[in-house]
C-alpha cells in the first residue's frame, strides 16, 4: 500500500478422479481431524484456514453494477495436508446456497466469517480436492477502526466498483483461504452489463459478448495472496503498451481523465526496466494501473493492476506500488506483524528510483532527513508492529531505514546480490524478518543478526552506520 495522502465450473477427469484419495492404506476414522478455522496470525488469527493448501480459484461472478449485488460460484481446488472430516473457508457476509466437495453435496455450517464444510467423505492426506460454493447477495467492505481510512473489499461508489483488500477484505466477495500464507492461481470469470468494462488481476483472456451483457475472463498464472486479488467494474478505457522488458502495460483510466493520467504514468516502462536490471525480471505477465474517477488518499499493489485514487497519480506512488510487484506480491509476509517487509522494502525502492533520476545526493539528503525526524518522533521500532501500525511511520519509514542501513554496512555491490537473492529465493512464496536477517547473513558473509535485530526491534534508533551510497541500474 502506498504512502497515505502526504505520505461454469471445469471438472477435470483422469484415471485418478480429482478428490480420490491416493492408492495408499486410508486413514482411519479416528485419525481424521477438523481442519483449524485460523491459521493463528499475530494480528488476525481467524484469518486463513489449516489442513489443506489451494491450489487454484476459479471465481464466476455475474455483476449487477447498478444495484451493486453479486451472484456468485467459486471452485477451489486443493490439496488436503492433513486428514480431514471438515475444513473452513473465509466468508464474510452473503448468503451460501450450495456447496458440493468433489461434486457430491456437502454439508456447512456459518458462524461469523467461518463457512465450515463437511464434506460426504473424509478427505485423505495428500489428496487433491475440489470445493464448489454458490452464493448471493451485496458484499460490504470491513470497516475497521484501526485502518480508518479505507474500507476493505469490495467497495461501490459513485457507479464504480472495486477490491482493495489489505488484511482482510478478500472474503467479502468469494470463500477464500484469507492468509498470504496459502498463495493460489486465479481464473477470474466477471459478468456485466454492457457498457461497463471489467479489469482484474493478471491477463484479459477472453471477452465473451452476451449481446446487453459481457464476461471478461482474467487469468492470473502466477501465485497470489488473496488480499491482493481485485476487481475494477465502470466506465474505464484501456491505455495500452509493450514495454522495453516485453512485459504488457495496460492501464484502465476514467475517459474524462485519460490524457493526462496518460502522461502521469507515461515513464512506467522505464520504472520496469529500472526495478528488472535492479532487482531480476519482472515477476508477472502485466502491470498497470487502475485510476479510479475519484479521490481515495491512498494506491494499493493489487497484483499486476494496482488501484488508484485520482488523487495518488503521482510518479513517487507510481514507483511505489510498481516496487511491490517484486516485494509484498511475488515476495509476500508471512504474517501481518511484519508489513516492514512489503512497505519498507517498496518506499526505499521508491527511494533508488527517485535516485536513479535525481542523484545520490538526493537519497543521502533525503534519508538522513526521515532520520532526524523517527529520531524526534521516537518513531516505534517496524518489526513487530500491532493492528493500528501495520501502515505507520514505523513500517514506511523505519523500515526503509533498515534496507538502508543494511547497505550502508555491506556496500552498493553486496546490497544489490541480497536484493537479487532475496527476491529470488522467496518469489512467489512467503518471507519473515528471520528469513531477511539469514540472506543478509549469507551475502555478506558476516553475522549481521545483532546488527540487524537493533534496526528492526529496538526502541530506539541506532547509530547510522559509517559509509556512502552509490547505486545504478547498469
Amino acid at each position: 500500500m502506498a504512502c497515505l495522502m502526504g505520505l461454469a465450473v471445469t471438472l477435470l477427469v483422469a484415471c485418478q478422479p480429482i478428490g480420490a484419495p491416493p492408492l495408499s492404506t486410508p486413514a482411519s476414522v479416528e485419525e481424521f481431524i477438523e481442519g483449524a478455522s485460523g491459521v493463528g496470525d499475530p494480528i488476525f488469527p481467524l484469518l486463513g484456514n489449516g489442513g489443506y493448501d489451494v491450489q487454484h480459484y476459479t471465481i464466476d461472478l455475474s455483476v449487477d453494477a447498478a444495484r451493486n449485488e453479486i451472484a456468485g460460484a467459486t471452485t477451489i481446488r486443493s490439496e488436503a495436508i492433513h486428514p480431514l472430516r471438515s475444513f473452513h473457508l473465509d466468508l464474510a457476509g452473503l448468503k451460501v446456497e450450495e456447496v458440493t466437495v468433489n461434486g457430491a453435496q456437502a454439508s456447512f455450517e456459518r458462524s461469523g466469517q467461518e463457512l465450515t464444510i463437511i464434506p460426504s467423505s473424509p478427505l485423505n492426506a495428500g489428496a487433491l480436492f475440489t470445493t464448489f460454493v454458490t452464493y448471493a447477495g451485496t458484499p460490504t467492505p470491513i470497516e475497521d477502526a484501526d485502518l480508518g481510512f479505507v474500507a476493505q473489499g469490495w467497495n461501490w461508489r459513485d457507479g464504480v466498483i472495486f477490491v482493495v483488500s489489505e488484511p482482510q477484505g478478500a472474503m467479502t466477495w468469494y470463500p477464500v483461504n484469507n492468509h498470504p500464507i496459502d498463495k493460489a492461481t486465479y481464473t477470474l470469470r466477471i459478468t456485466v452489463e454492457e457498457p461497463n468494462v471489467v479489469a482484474a488481476n493478471g491477463v484479459l483472456v477472453e471477452e465473451i459478448d452476451h449481446g446487453d451483457r459481457r464476461t471478461f475472463v482474467w487469468e492470473m498464472a502466477q501465485p497470489m495472496a488473496s488480499y491482493l486479488t481485485t476487481v475494477v467494474i465502470g466506465d474505464f478505457v484501456r491505455v495500452e503498451e509493450t514495454a522495453s522488458t516485453g512485459v504488457t502495460i495496460r492501464h484502465y483510466f476514467p475517459p474524462r481523465y485519460a490524457d493526462q493520467l496518460t502522461q502521469a504514468f507515461a515513464n512506467t516502462d522505464e520504472m520496469l526496466t529500472f526495478y528488472s536490471d535492479l532487482l531480476g525480471t519482472y515477476p508477472f505477465d502485466a502491470y498497470g494501473a487502475a485510476v479510479m474517477p475519484f479521490p481515495l488518499s491512498f494506491a494499493l499493489e493489487t497484483q499486476t493492476l494496482s488501484i488508484f485514487g485520482l488523487d495518488m497519480a503521482t510518479e513517487g506512488v507510481n514507483a511505489h506500488e510498481l516496487a511491490h510487484q517484486w516485494f509484498g506480491n511475488a515476495v509476500t509476509l508471512a504474517s501481518w506483524n511484519q508489513t516492514w517487509l512489503n512497505e519498507g522494502f517498496a518506499t526505499y525502492l521508491q527511494r533508488l528510483w527517485l535516485e536513479h533520476k535525481l542523484g545520490r545526493e538526493f537519497l543521502e539528503t533525503g534519508m538522513r532527513r526521515y532520520y532526524a525526524m523517527l529520531s524526534a518522533m521516537k518513531t516505534p521500532a517496524p518489526g513487530n508492529v500491532d493492528a493500528r501500525s501495520l501502515f505507520s511511520l514505523s513500517v514506511y519509514e523505519r523500515g526503509a531505514w533498515v534496507l538502508h542501513a543494511l547497505r550502508l554496512r555491506i556496500g552498493d555491490e553486496r546490497f544489490r546480490q541480497f536484493l537479487r537473492t532475496y527476491f529470488t529465493r522467496f518469489k512467489d512464496g512467503v518471507a519473515s524478518t528471520e528469513d531477511f536477517i539469514a540472506v543478509a547473513n549469507e551475502v555478506s558473509e558476516q553475522d549481521l543478526t545483532d546488527f540487524l535485530q537493533s534496526w528492526i526491534y529496538d526502541e530506539n534508533l541506532p547509530p547510522i552506520p559509517e559509509g556512502t551510497v552509490s547505486i545504478s541500474s547498469d
